[in-house]
Formats: structure tokens, C-alpha cells, sequence
């Protein structure tokens, strides 16, 4: 398995009360990443993640890329729900994160779980992709509670960012599934290929 350092970028906006995912949209994410960290942790011991939320006053880094599995979970007990969430600015603080990553040997990953409406622009959404293949990073979007009314943002994004086939969008609607059941068999967890999901 490749050598990662991956930023999770968590959805902590008001949408994320909604219920529509079991038990709540927060819950449902937190778990996903419980998922995730677990995951990046046994692909390789060496493998570093960390997370920050994109919603409230600024964008807040909880925790920069560590390989401490029990910080990685810790970091996310204490997440808070407010305002909206600023997509573009999030992405940008998770690429710096990455940036001073003290393993440079690792590859650069960014995991965004997007439960609201995305306020950027198309333009600024294309650069942003632009932005992350120069500096090599890959990114993969995980879309749900808003999955039709972001689509198109998402998939231009990640056809801008995409490298190698190192980028994905999985979309996660409403329904009998389970967030984190979802990207257990998609390519969010499955880093080899293997696994469903769009993209």
C-alpha cells in the first residue's frame, strides 16, 4: 500500500443536524471517519491522518496529520455544529496541512465529506482542482444529504484534480445504507482499486 498522509475534511455545517442518514449527518460522518483513520492505519503503519471542519467561524484544523490512531479518533469527539460550511477554504487549509506533512515521503491525499450545498463558483472549483494535480495531491469527495445539487461541482472538480486515476466522487443518497457502509466498498477505503462508487 502507498505511504499516505490524508486530511479529512468533516461537514460540521447546520445541514448537518438533518437526520436523513442515520443517526444524523454528523454522526453518519463521524463514524465514516472513525472508518477511514482505522483503514489508512492498517494499509500502512506509517500512514499519517488528520482532520479538520469546515463550517463555523473559519475553517478549524483539529488535528494536523498524525499517525496516532487514538489522536485521530479523540480529534473528532468534540465537533461542534455551526453555520455554513466553506468548501474552497477548507480544501485549501487541508492542502497546506498536507504541505508540512514531516514525512515527505508520503503521497498526499485529501478526503472532503460534503453534506451541504458547495457556494463556490465553477471557476474557483476548476482552479482549485487545477491547484491540487500541480501539487499533486489527490482528493476524494464523498457526497451525501445534497448529492444532485452538487454533482456537477463535484464531478468538475475531480476531473480537474484527477491524476493517474488517483481522485474519486462517491455519492452516498439517502436510504437503507449506512455512510461508512458505503465507503467500506468504495475506493475511499479501497485505495488498490477495488470497490464501487462513482468516478
Amino acid at each position: 500500500m502507498p505511504l499516505e498522509a490524508t486530511m479529512i475534511c468533516i461537514d460540521n455545517s447546520e445541514f448537518s443536524r438533518n437526520a436523513d442518514y442515520a443517526p444524523s449527518r454528523l454522526e453518519a460522518q463521524t463514524e465514516a471517519v472513525n472508518l477511514i483513520c482505522g483503514a489508512k492505519s492498517q494499509q500502512n503503519p506509517e500512514n499519517s491522518v488528520g482532520v479538520l471542519t469546515m463550517a463555523g467561524e473559519r475553517v478549524d484544523v483539529l488535528l494536523t496529520p498524525t499517525m496516532d490512531l487514538g489522536k485521530m479518533l479523540s480529534s473528532i469527539t468534540e465537533i461542534r455544529i455551526a453555520g455554513e460550511s466553506d468548501f474552497v477554504r477548507a480544501v485549501q487549509t487541508a492542502q497546506l496541512a498536507l504541505k508540512h506533512r514531516q514525512n515527505k515521503n508520503q503521497k498526499q491525499r485529501i478526503v472532503v465529506l460534503i453534506g451541504s450545498p458547495i457556494a463556490a463558483t465553477d471557476k474557483q472549483i476548476e482552479q482549485l482542482g487545477k491547484n491540487l494535480k500541480k501539487n499533486n495531491v489527490a482528493i476524494d469527495l464523498v457526497s451525501f444529504g445534497e448529492v444532485e445539487q452538487n454533482n456537477a461541482k463535484l464531478q468538475k472538480l475531480q476531473q480537474n484534480a484527477n491524476a493517474s486515476e488517483n481522485s474519486h466522487v462517491v455519492e452516498v443518497p439517502a436510504g437503507a445504507r449506512l455512510l461508512s457502509d458505503v465507503l467500506l466498498s468504495s475506493p475511499v477505503v479501497q485505495q488498490d482499486g477495488e470497490g464501487g462508487g462513482g468516478g
